[in-house]
C-alpha cells in the first residue's frame, strides 16, 4: 500500500529514560509520544517487542507472540496498588545511558513476582478474558516459560524428554505440576499487553502511528518451535536439519550462519498459512504498520545444513511469498507492510515487493563513495519507499562521518559534495537530505535526532555481546530542537496531521 508523506523516529522502548535501569511503558513513553507530536513526527518505529533471550536481542525472542516483561512499568504497577515505594528501591538504578541487562533482569522479575503475589483482581479486571482470548499462543508460551524456569533456563531440547517433545499426556501433567508459575507468566503478559494497549491508544490519539517489527525467522529456543515443530526444520529429536543464513560475500568469505530454524513451507501451505495468519493478527493487534525484517527470504531463502560449520554449503530455495501474501491480503485487506529489502536483492525480490506495493528501505549511509549503493542516492528514489539515515544496525550518523573523515575516504567527500554541505554537522545535513527526498516515509534514529557519536550505537551485527544497551536522557534534547524539527517537517511537507496540531 502507499503511505502518506510523513516522518518518524526510530527508538526502542528499552532506550527510553527512567529511574529503573531500562526504558519501559510508563510516563517516559508517554512523554516521548508528546515529543513526537510536538516535533510534527507522526510515526514511532520500535524493534520487536517480544521477550528476549540470550544476548538480549529483540530479534531472538522466546516467542513471536508474547511481550517483553522487561518493558512493564513498575510505576504503573504501583499506581494499581500491586507495588509500593519500598518495593521499587532495589530497582532504582543511576545509570542513565546504558542498560545493564545482567543486573536488571533479575531485579525486574523479582518485582514482577512481588506484584503477582499482591494480585487479587482476577476476574474483575479482564485477566481471565485476556487469557481466554489469547489462549491459542498464551497457553503454550506460559507452559514453555514455566518449564524453562523449572529446568534452570536451559534450552527446551535438554528438558525432561516427555515435555521437551510433548509426548502423550505430558502437556496436561506439566500444566498441572507448574500451575502457579504458568499463571504468573500469564499475569506478566496480561500486564504487558494492558500497558501497551493504553500507550498505543494514547499515541493514536496524538496522531502517532506505531511501526512494529517482524523478524522473518524465529529462535530455536522458543515456544513457537517447541509447540509447533511440524512447521520448522527440526527432526524428531530436536536436531536442526537446516538453518538460516546468507552466503559468502564481500563482507564474509564464509557467509553468515544465523542458526535459526527454517520454515517447512510445504506444511505451512497445507494449513493455509495459519501460523502466519495468527502471527499477523497478533502484530496488527499491537501496531499500526509492520516492518518485515529480511523480506528477501519470502521470495527465496538460503538453506544451510544444520550441522554445517559455515554458511558456504548452503543453497537458495524458492519460497511461496506470493501465495503467503495473497493469503494474508485476503484475510486482512491491504497490508500496512514495510519491506526490509537490504543486501543482495534480485529482480524477483523486487517484483514480489512491488506486486504488493510494499515500500522498500533506503539507507543513506550506504549511498556514498565509489563502492556505495547508488540505489540509495535520493535522485534514484521513488515515492513509495522508507528513507533512513541509518538503521539499528548502523553506526550513528555522526559517528559514521567522523570515522569516514578520519580515514580521508571518498565516502566523506562524495557525501559532502552530493549534499553541497561543507560544514561540521554532517548528521544534520543527512537528515535534511532524507526529509527533502521524494520518499513518502522518513524515519530517523533518535541518536541522529540528538546528534550523538558512536558511543550511542544500538547494535554491532558482528559483535556477540554488549548490544541493545543504549538509552537517552531528556537532558540531551537541546534548546530549540523541538521547534527546529517541527520547522523542517513542515518545510518538507511531512506532517499529514498539521491541521490537528496548529
Amino acid at each position: 500500500m502507499t503511505f502518506t508523506r510523513s516522518a518518524g523516529i526510530l527508538l526502542h522502548p528499552t532506550s527510553l529514560p527512567g529511574n529503573y535501569g531500562i526504558g519501559d511503558l510508563g510516563k517516559e513513553a508517554y512523554k516521548f509520544i508528546d515529543f513526537l507530536a510536538e516535533t510534527g513526527n507522526t510515526l514511532w518505529q520500535v524493534l520487536p517487542l517480544g521477550p528476549t533471550g540470550f544476548g538480549n536481542s529483540p530479534y531472538q525472542c522466546f516467542s513471536a507472540f508474547a511481550g517483553n516483561p522487561l518493558l512493564i512499568s513498575p510505576d504503573i504497577l504501583k499506581d494499581e496498588g500491586l507495588l509500593n515505594d519500598d518495593d521499587l528501591k532495589n530497582l532504582i538504578a543511576h545509570e542513565k545511558f546504558h542498560v545493564d541487562f545482567g543486573k536488571i533482569i533479575g531485579l525486574k522479575f523479582d518485582l514482577l513476582r512481588r506484584a503477582y503475589a499482591n494480585y487479587t483482581s482476577a476476574g474483575k479486571d479482564g485477566f481471565e478474558e485476556f487469557c481466554e482470548s489469547n489462549s491459542d499462543w498464551l497457553d503454550d508460551f506460559a507452559l514453555f516459560m514455566a518449564c524453562k524456569n523449572y529446568h534452570g533456563g536451559i534450552v527446551w531440547s535438554k528438558w525432561e524428554e516427555d515435555i521437551a517433545f510433548r509426548k502423550k499426556n505430558a502437556v496436561e501433567k506439566w500444566t498441572d505440576k507448574l500451575s502457579d508459575e504458568i499463571r504468573f507468566q500469564k499475569f506478566v503478559q496480561f500486564k504487558f499487553f494492558s500497558q501497551w494497549k493504553n500507550l498505543r491508544e494514547y499515541a493514536n490519539s496524538k496522531g502517532i502511528k506505531i511501526i512494529g517489527d517482524v523478524p522473518i525467522y524465529i529462535a530455536y529456543d522458543s515456544a513457537d518451535l517447541w509447540a509447533n515443530k511440524k512447521y520448522f526444520t527440526v527432526d524428531g529429536k530436536g536436531k536442526l536439519e537446516f538453518v538460516a543464513g546468507v552466503p559468502p560475500d564481500y563482507f564474509s568469505a564464509t557467509g553468515q550462519l544465523w542458526g535459526n530454524p527454517l520454515y517447512k513451507w510445504n506444511v505451512m501451505e497445507k494449513d493455509n498459512f495459519k501460523w502466519w495468519i495468527d502471527r499477523f493478527k497478533s502484530i496488527l493487534n499491537l501496531v499500526d504498520i509492520v516492518r518485515i525484517d529480511h523480506f528477501r527470504g519470502f521470495e527465496a531463502y538460503y538453506k544451510i545444513p544444520g550441522d554445517a560449520p559455515t554458511a558456504e554449503t548452503g543453497e537458495w530455495v524458492k519460497a511461496p511469498g506470493e501465495k503467503l501474501f495473497n493469503t494474508l491480503k485476503n484475510e486482512f485487506g491491504d497490508l500496512p507492510v514495510l519491506a526490509e529489502d537490504l543486501g543482495i536483492i534480485t529482480p524477483e525480490v523486487e517484483e514480489l515487493r512491488d506486486k504488493f506495493e510494499f515500500p522498500g528501505m533506503k539507507i543513506l549511509q550506504f549511498a556514498f563513495g565509489k563502492d556505495g549503493e547508488k540505489r540509495f542516492l535520493p535522485h534514484n528514489f521513488i515515492n513509495n519507499c522508507v528513507v533512513y539515515t541509518g538503521s539499528h544496525d548502523n553506526d550513528t550518523t555522526r559517528g559514521f562521518f567522523e570515522k569516514e573523515k578520519e580515514k580521508n575516504s571518498d565516502v566523506f567527500y562524495h557525501a559532502r559534495d552530493y549534499m553541497n554541505y561543507y560544514g561540521d554537522d554532517m548528521c544534520h545535513a543527512l537528515i535534511k537530505l532524507a526529509y527533502s527526498s521524494v520518499g513518502n516515509i522518513v524515519i530517523i534514529p533518535m541518536q541522529d535526532i540528538l546528534n550523538l557519536d558512536s558511543a550511542a550505537r544500538m547494535n554491532f551485527p558482528s559483535k556477540p555481546d554488549g548490544n541493545w544497551t543504549w538509552r537517552f536522557d531528556w537532558g540531551q534534547v537541546r534548546d530549540g530542537l523541538i521547534k527546529h524539527y517541527r520547522y523542517l517537517i513542515e518545510l518538507y511537507e511531512r506532517n499529514p496531521n498539521k491541521e490537528n496540531h496548529d
